[in-house]
């Protein structure tokens, strides 16, 4: 699945591509590695880098050393060089955050869900339903723990709080975290665990109210919500509950399920982009 090249150990930071990453990066993660280098003359741990296909190199973990190293104007930073799959690439850099960086507990819960994904990606027969009696199953020293108990195994966490920590970060979409990372309070765990119960309208309320500061808490969010309907769940616009749901429903199909999907209505969705304007010379 991976391999290390052990001929590339230094390369030029501006040949480095930094692309897709999970969580964009903290300044004080940043002052702090630039003030240990201050302190001990050198960078402690390499970055991980992977060679790309296309000769490209491509980063997969040490976003903050890298960006400290941009920062104190090196021309140069030492690394190790990986040739690997794309699931490796993420795990890599799932695990140098969670082992590695004080995050919040709306990045762990981020962190955690993904991190789930490509763990069942490797190892299905980790899913709730796989076979058990499955040879694979019975010989692969990874695939006898469900992913809670090897991710609790491998964090020091209990697998209650890995369970409770993905299933919030698995309802949340993209945009919704980054609305979230901007509030002016830290998402709490306990915030996260009430938006995970939510629907996408109600979700959607909530996430907004959190993160323009109209409330302290998800739960008082939510109270808020309900009495200003009188208790009933709020009047939606019919347009953008079915935008929601649409959104819900391709956020949560699996890769196979969405090419169908594009496969069976693709040529509708093309038939209703707008049309580009020609220019005339």
């Amino acid at each position: 699945m991976a391999d290390i090249l052990t001929t590339i150990t230094e390369l030029p930071i501006d040949e480095i591509e930094v692309v897709d990453r999970l969580r964009p990066v903290s300044e004080a993660g940043v002052q702090a590695i630039i003030a240990s280098i201050g302190e001990l003359g050198v960078m402690k741990d390499p970055i991980h880098v992977r060679r790309m296909k296309n000769g490209k190199t491509r980063l997969l973990a040490g976003l903050h050393r890298l960006t400290s190293a941009r920062e104190l104007g090196w021309q140069t930073i030492k690394v190790t060089c990986w040739r690997c799959n794309d699931d490796f690439a993420r795990l890599m850099e799932i695990d140098d955050n969670l082992a590695g960086a004080e995050l919040t507990a709306l990045d762990t819960a981020v962190f955690l869900a993904a991190r789930k994904r490509v763990y069942e990606k490797l190892h299905p027969e980790a899913k709730a339903g796989g076979d058990r009696r499955s040879a694979d199953f019975q010989t692969d020293t990874m695939s006898v723990w469900s992913f809670a108990r090897a991710t609790a195994e491998k964090f020091g966490i209990t697998e209650r709080h890995v369970r409770r920590m993905v299933a919030a970060g698995e309802r949340l979409a993209g945009d919704e975290v980054s609305r979230l990372r901007r509030a002016p309070k830290p998402v709490a765990l306990a915030d996260l665990q009430v938006i995970g119960t939510l629907g996408p309208t109600d979700r959607y309320a909530v996430v907004d109210a959190l993160a323009e500061g109209r409330a302290k808490s998800a739960g008082k969010a939510m109270a808020a919500i309900k009495a200003s309907t009188g208790g009933s769940p709020a009047p939606v616009d019919p347009t953008e509950k079915a935008f929601l749901d649409l959104m819900e429903a391709w956020k949560r199909a699996p890769a196979t399920a969405r090419r169908r999907f594009l496969d069976e209505c693709g040529g509708d969705v093309c038939a209703m982009m707008p049309k580009p304007e020609v220019v005339q010379a």
